[in-house]
């Protein structure tokens, strides 16, 4: 990919922008991070910052890509796989642009899928990780979060649980290609998309989509009321060794999918 000045040029203009996690919703909840196992972090720096048109911020030591609605988070790793294969395939981003977009992957050399429909496709980001694009001149951003999609072997259940748990509300997606086979949970900053498997796949911890985060207000009171519905916490909590104002816990839901919750995962405004 040839991307690298373009990269340098991000770098150069950054600027930190605060408050860019939607608000939560009535359980306390929204959508925080995504959190990849990379064998090559400065490359990932550079695809999702000058390719992507995401914006590296810093929470005390740690290193975030912000876009509106999530932050993205890099580890240094060998990761086991790529998302696919696993229970969570891939996500997504919209584009308020997105003409202007392809017309910059495809002279930086990046790998796109796209079929018959002008206004959605895949690129591929280093590590196997494939992003899912759509075009939406309505919104009010470049780029914006949109959704995180499951492959789950019970589809009703994995809804069911995450409206259950985190306060996901059930619906159908927008800017569907196909309408009418993804049932959704909506939080606040993406959806959550589901499209019925006819086995269970692979757990998501070491894959390069290791782990996806919510951000909790109050972190030892929502863990209190997940423990009572019956769900274990695998660790924490505990205060973050890259941050003073974070602290994490993490659970994993019954289909695999790592999940990882936040307690100040935006940086603090000074």
């Amino acid at each position: 990919m040839k991307f690298r000045s373009a990269f340098a040029l991000a770098v150069f203009a950054f600027t930190p922008a605060f408050a860019q996690l939607a608000p939560p919703n009535d359980a306390g909840v929204t959508l925080g991070h995504i959190h990849l196992v990379v064998k090559d972090v400065d490359a990932q720096k550079r695809f999702w910052t000058a390719m992507m048109g995401g914006t590296l911020v810093m929470n005390d030591r740690l290193e975030m890509i912000q876009f509106p609605g999530v932050y993205i988070l890099l580890r240094q790793g060998e990761p086991t796989g790529p998302p696919a294969g696993s229970v969570v395939d891939h996500f997504g981003l919209v584009f308020r642009d997105l003409p202007a977009w392809l017309a910059k992957w495809k002279a930086s050399g990046v790998e796109i899928e796209q079929n018959q429909n002008p206004l959605q496709g895949y690129v591929h980001a280093p590590d196997g990780i494939r992003v899912e694009f759509f075009g939406d001149p309505s919104i009010d951003a470049p780029v914006k979060m949109d959704h995180i999609h499951f492959w789950p072997a019970d589809t009703p259940a994995i809804q069911a649980w995450y409206a259950r748990v985190f306060g996901g509300r059930p619906g159908r997606r927008p800017r569907v290609s196909t309408p009418g086979w993804i049932d959704c949970d909506f939080f606040p900053g993406a959806n959550f998309s589901f499209s019925q498997q006819d086995k269970k796949l692979a757990p998501t911890a070491g894959r390069s989509l290791d782990h996806i985060g919510f951000e909790v207000k109050n972190l030892d009171a929502f863990l209190g009321k997940i423990e009572s519905l019956g769900i274990r916490i695998d660790e924490g909590p505990r205060p973050s060794p890259n941050s003073k104002s974070l602290r994490v816990a993490y659970v994993t839901d019954p289909w695999g999918t790592r999940i990882e919750l936040t307690e100040g995962l935006a940086p603090i405004a000074r």
